[in-house]
C-alpha cells in the first residue's frame, strides 16, 4: 500500500484543524474533558521539538558549509550574491505592499467608524502592547550588536540566531585554515553532528501532521470572534489587502525570478517546498521551520549543502519578505484610519524602515509587531494603534511566515544555479 506523502498529510491536517477549530472554542468539552488544552499540549510539543534541533543544526550546517567553500574569494562571492538577493526581494515585497495598500485603501472609512475602531482595542492586545513597549529607530543598533554575542553559549540558549550565525561563519572559515590533524578531526565531528540532526529532524517531521493540526486548531478555536464581527468589513479589507500583496509577491515576483534568473520551473519548486511551507504556515516561525526548510531544499530541490547551509540559516534571520511587506501595509492602514495623507517622503521612510527592521525581526510568532511600533513611532503615529490589527494578526502571521520561507528557499535555488549547480529541480530528486 502506497503511503500518503507528507505534504498531503499536512494539508489534510490543516483542513481538519480549521473545521475542528471553527466548531470549538476554549470551553468546548468532549466526554466532559476540555479539548483546548490538548491543542495547546500537542502544538507546543511539536514546536518545542522543532526548536530543539535549531541550534545544533544551524551551527553544524554553517560550519560544514563554510569550511567546504574553502577560500575567501568563494565565501565572499557566495555572501555577496546572498545579501543582494535578500535585499532585492525584500525591497520588491515592500513596494508591492505599498502599491496595493494605496490602491485598495482599506483604512479609508467614515469618521465615526474610524473613531470607534481606534477607541476599541481588544482586551487581548493590552498584554502584547505592554510587552512591546516604547521603541524607536535607535533600537536598530541592537541588531548589529547582537551579531557579536559576548557569550556564544548564552546566545545559543536564548535562540539568538544572528550571533550564532556570525560565530559559526568565523568558526567554519578558520576550520579550513588550522591545518592537520585538527582540521580533519573537527570537520568529521561537525559533519557527524549535522547528519545526526538531519535524522532527528526526519523523525520529528513524521509527527508534523499531528503538530500542525494542534497548532492551527488552537489558533482558530482561540480567536476573539466578537471583535472580528464588530469590525468585519474594515478588518476584512485589511486582511484582503495583505493577502493580495503577499500573493503577488509569492505567486508572481518570486516565480518569475525562479524562471528567468534561476532557469527552473516554479511549479516544481512549489512542490518540493510543500512540507516546509505548510510547516511555516502552522508554526508562524521561520526559525522553527528552518530544519524542515533545509531538508526540503537539499533532498527535494537538489541544492547542495554548501549553498543551503549558508543561505537558509542567514535567510531565516535577515530575509523576511512577508514581514517587511506586512509592516508597510499596517503602517499605511493605521495612517489611513487616522485620516492622514502621507506624502512621498513619509512613504519612502516607511519603505526604508520596513526594509531595515525586517532584517532584525526574530523568526518567532508575531515578532513583527515590535518592528511595526518602530515604524509608527518614526512617522508620528501612536504605538497603541497597533492593537487594532492584533485581532487578525495571528492568521496573517501564518501567511507572511510562509512567504518568508518561500523566499528563503527561492534564494537558495537561484544562488545554487548561479554558482553552477545543474541538478536543481530536475524532477529526479523531488520526492515531496
Amino acid at each position: 500500500m502506497t503511503r500518503l506523502q507528507l505534504h498531503w498529510q499536512i494539508l489534510i491536517a490543516l483542513v481538519l484543524a480549521v473545521l475542528v477549530g471553527w466548531v470549538t472554542d476554549e470551553t468546548t468539552r468532549l466526554f466532559g474533558v476540555r479539548v483546548y488544552p490538548f491543542f495547546e499540549f500537542f502544538g507546543t510539543l511539536f514546536l518545542n521539538a522543532l526548536k530543539m534541533v535549531i541550534v545544533p543544526l544551524v551551527v553544524s550546517s554553517i560550519i560544514i558549509g563554510i569550511a567546504g567553500v574553502g577560500n575567501t574569494r568563494g565565501l565572499g562571492r557566495l555572501g555577496g550574491k546572498t545579501l543582494l538577493f535578500y535585499m532585492v526581494t525584500s525591497f520588491a515585497a515592500i513596494v508591492t505592499g505599498l502599491v496595493v495598500v494605496n490602491l485598495m485603501a482599506p483604512g479609508v472609512v467614515s469618521a465615526d467608524l474610524s473613531r470607534e475602531i481606534l477607541e476599541t482595542i481588544p482586551s487581548q492586545s493590552q498584554e502584547k502592547l505592554v510587552a512591546i513597549g516604547a521603541r524607536d529607530i535607535s533600537d536598530l543598533s541592537g541588531v548589529f550588536i547582537s551579531m557579536v554575542p559576548p557569550n556564544v553559549i548564552a546566545a545559543a540558549a536564548n535562540g539568538q540566531l544572528l550571533g550564532l550565525i556570525f560565530f559559526s561563519l568565523l568558526y567554519g572559515f578558520y576550520l579550513s585554515r588550522v591545518g592537520e590533524p585538527y582540521a580533519s578531526a573537527q570537520f568529521t565531528f561537525w559533519q557527524g553532528m549535522m547528519n545526526i540532526m538531519m535524522k532527528i529532524t526526519l523523525l520529528i517531521m513524521k509527527f508534523a501532521p499531528l503538530g500542525v493540526f494542534a497548532l492551527v486548531a488552537k489558533v482558530i478555536a482561540g480567536m476573539d470572534q466578537s471583535f472580528l464581527n464588530e469590525f468585519a468589513e474594515t478588518l476584512g479589507m485589511f486582511f484582503l489587502t495583505v493577502l493580495l500583496a503577499l500573493g503577488i509577491h509569492a505567486l508572481i515576483t518570486l516565480p518569475l525570478m525562479l524562471r528567468f534568473i534561476g532557469r527552473v520551473k516554479p511549479w516544481r519548486h512549489f512542490r518540493a517546498m510543500a512540507p516546509a511551507l505548510m510547516t511555516a504556515f502552522s508554526t508562524s516561525s521561520s526559525s522553527a521551520t528552518l530544519p524542515m526548510t533545509i531538508e526540503c531544499v537539499e533532498k527535494n530541490a537538489g541544492v547542495s549543502n554548501r549553498i543551503s547551509s549558508f543561505v537558509l540559516p542567514l535567510g531565516a534571520t535577515i530575509n523576511m519578505d512577508g514581514t517587511a511587506l506586512y509592516e508597510c501595509v499596517v503602517a499605511m492602514f493605521i495612517a489611513q484610519l487616522y485620516g492622514l495623507e502621507l506624502g512621498f517622503v513619509t512613504q519612502f521612510t516607511i519603505v526604508l524602515i520596513a526594509l531595515l527592521t525586517s532584517i532584525g525581526v526574530a523568526g518567532v510568532p508575531s515578532a513583527s509587531l515590535v518592528a511595526i511600533t518602530i515604524i509608527l513611532s518614526a512617522i508620528g503615529l501612536p504605538l497603541e494603534a497597533v492593537g487594532v490589527i492584533i485581532a487578525v494578526d495571528r492568521i496573517l502571521d501564518m501567511l507572511r511566515t510562509t512567504v518568508n520561507i518561500f523566499s528563503d528557499s527561492t534564494g537558495a535555488v537561484i544562488i545554487a544555479r548561479l554558482e553552477g549547480e545543474e541538478e536543481i529541480l530536475t524532477g529526479e530528486k523531488t520526492t515531496a
